[in-house]
């Protein structure tokens, strides 16, 4: 069992940056690829990012390479997602997530991972 536990969102001004953190629990951090998914009001859940478990290999939504950055500390059992150039559009609900994977196979989709956090919100004003 793994626990998450995000961290650092807030409101921003459309042009500025935050840095998220995903705390994780036990001692088995570095066996999971971990996921950062979003979600909008009224939208549905949407794949944002991801890292294997090495921090070797990395995939990004189309609409934020570029501006988003993703890495792990293994030591520390923390995912960040470094988020820079907001826009209004990068509001909603951030989540991390935790993927027990055979297999890199870059895992965009929700039903491949087996743990989530609670979520901290982000807000990008315009």
């Amino acid at each position: 069992q793994v626990q998450l536990v995000e961290s650092g969102g807030g409101l921003v001004q459309a042009g500025g940056s935050l840095r998220l953190s995903c705390a994780a629990s036990g001692r088995t951090f570095s066996s999971y690829a971990m996921g950062w998914f979003r979600q909008a009001p009224g939208k549905e859940r949407e794949f944002v990012a991801t890292i294997s478990w090495s921090g070797g290999s990395k995939y990004f939504q189309d609409s934020v390479k570029g501006r988003f950055t993703i890495s792990r500390d293994n030591a520390k059992n923390t995912v960040y997602l470094q988020m820079n150039s907001l826009e209004p559009e990068d509001t909603g609900v951030y989540y991390c997530a935790a993927g027990v994977l055979r297999q890199w196979v870059i895992p965009t989709s929700d039903y491949e991972y087996d743990y989530w956090g609670q979520g901290t919100q982000v807000t990008v004003s315009s």
